[in-house]
């Protein structure tokens, strides 16, 4: 691959760069690893910062391991998106991956690997459900889940250098779970009473070993459309199975106090989106309240307004609008306090608002309604509670969003059991668990009596938000409004307001 690069097109690593050590073990070949944690560790390593490479281990029987290796382990990186409002195009070619082994084929090797003196760190992305209970057994070859294959590991190690506590590991998994690496650790500790394993081995497990919790913030769609990777391999002057796209804003926040940690992890020093703090709690609330947040409480406006991708509502000016006057106005000033100061909050909503503009990302405003009910639940009730204690009164957008949540699950079952709604008339699919619920209120009900029974499911929310002052009356205004005049009306309503924040 790097004979056939056309000079200046993109960022190549020098020769010395492949002699560097195994340093460390990932488990997962996605995406997402290869888009954010592996770009940290290529771009410290070009920097002769880090100095090792990446052993990737590939559990799953999805894509083709073969790929990576007709390659040498070297894949393109293509970084799109929007920084401080102006457009970012970088082209990486990422040599930090060094082997691909297969879990059920070179489990010998794996073992083997573990065993490396210059091990040092372990990396995992194996999805939500991938750090759970199993009866897996360190003898197992291999066992089948991540937390048995990584018991294994440490198993391995623990007796090949007889116990010697500077051989732990600093463990960090990136799955999208609050408090993932306390999560991991509690599994590996009963995994190990289950199994009856040495006393001295679980304190080894314990306390020589770092296993962190963290968040990663990165969008990372993988395989560039088909036109665009044509059009960049034609740049190029060379042809990637393993090319895959991201946007400009990264985020790998890592909660340790450590100095082991921080150590292990020198790559944290070359680049700004790594952060290594005692307490990363500010992160996850900035990452749910300002990125999640407003993405469910404008879904399924923008569905019914029938824009189709984040892009595309962005670029309607009343929209975009709406949505800064959400985070500015009704969000940031419920989530600032003596810990999160109002311009951090800004900072982070400014790159959201530039994250959302991204012309490369298709992002499905249908993906985002996924599970609508339960996003609205635990990331927005939260807000709107938080907002009537501080100010006493409604906030006017998170009535307008809460209307359109209801006015979206109006829906009708289809004969494939699905549910069914329709805007414009074109229809679309909810794919909600309380979608049958819904349709059925929708069903028996005028829309006030609709508003005042979803608000007062106390069994559903935790609290009882018809008690609100007002809210109900604006909700249902609304609902109203959205149905009788359309929601683009209601939002260009809304755009003469302004900002004030």
């Amino acid at each position: 691959m790097l004979d056939l690069v056309k000079t200046g097109t993109v960022e190549t690593p020098d020769g010395s760069y492949f002699g560097l050590p195994e340093k460390v073990m990932q488990f997962g070949t996605g995406v997402l690893l290869r888009g954010l944690t592996d770009y940290f560790i290529d771009k410290a390593n070009k920097q002769a910062v880090f100095n090792g490479r990446i052993v990737m281990i590939k559990s799953t029987g999805t894509g083709d391991p073969e790929a990576f290796a007709a390659q040498d382990y070297l894949y393109t990186h293509c970084i799109r998106g929007i920084d401080a409002g102006k457009t970012t195009e970088r082209n990486i070619i990422n040599a930090s991956v060094s082997r691909v082994l297969s879990a059920k084929q070179q489990w010998k090797e794996i073992l083997e690997f573990a065993t490396s003196p210059e091990l040092s760190l372990v990396i995992s992305n194996t999805t939500e459900v991938g750090i759970a209970m199993s009866d897996d057994r360190v003898q197992d070859s291999p066992p089948s889940s991540f937390p048995g294959k990584l018991l294994a590991v440490l198993y391995h190690r623990f007796h090949h250098f007889k116990g010697d506590p500077a051989k732990g590991l600093v463990i960090i998994p990136t799955e999208l779970i609050p408090g993932n690496g306390r999560l991991l650790l509690n599994v590996l500790v009963t995994l190990s009473a289950r199994q009856q394993l040495e006393h001295d081995f679980v304190a080894w497990l314990k306390n020589c070993n770092e296993c962190c919790d963290s968040l990663v913030d990165r969008i990372v769609p993988g395989k560039l459309p088909a036109r665009l990777q044509e059009q960049t391999e034609s740049a190029l002057g060379y042809h990637d199975d393993c090319m895959i796209m991201s946007e400009s804003y990264a985020l790998w926040a890592i909660e340790s106090s450590s100095p082991k940690v921080k150590q292990v992890l020198s790559f944290s020093s070359v680049d700004n989106a790594v952060v290594i703090a005692p307490d990363i709690r500010i992160f996850r609330e900035l990452k749910l309240r300002l990125l999640n947040g407003p993405h469910t409480l404008c879904c399924g406006l923008a569905v019914l307004a029938g824009f189709t991708t984040v892009k595309e509502a962005m670029a309607d000016h009343a929209f975009i609008s709406f949505m800064t006057r959400v985070m500015m106005e009704e969000i940031i000033p419920v989530i600032t306090d003596e810990t999160l100061d109002r311009e951090t909050a800004k900072d982070f909503a400014n790159k959201v608002l530039d994250r959302f503009r991204n012309p490369y990302m298709e992002h499905q405003w249908l993906s985002i309604t996924l599970q609508y009910a339960s996003k609205m639940k635990a990331r927005n009730v939260p807000l709107i509670l938080e907002y009537f204690k501080r100010f006493g009164k409604t906030p006017e957008c998170m009535a307008i969003g809460f209307a359109a949540h209801l006015l979206f699950m109006k829906t009708e079952k289809g004969q494939d059991g699905n549910y069914y709604g329709n805007t414009g008339g074109k229809k679309y699919q909810v794919n909600d668990d309380r979608a049958g619920h819904y349709a059925e209120l929708w069903s028996r009900l005028n829309k006030d009596e609709l508003v005042k029974q979803v608000l007062s499911d106390v069994e559903w929310w935790g609290t009882d938000l018809s008690a609100l002052p007002g809210f109900v009356s604006q909700v249902t205004q609304a609902l109203y409004e959205l149905t009788n005049k359309g929601v683009r009306e209601v939002i260009s309503q809304q755009e003469a307001h302004g900002i004030t924040g």
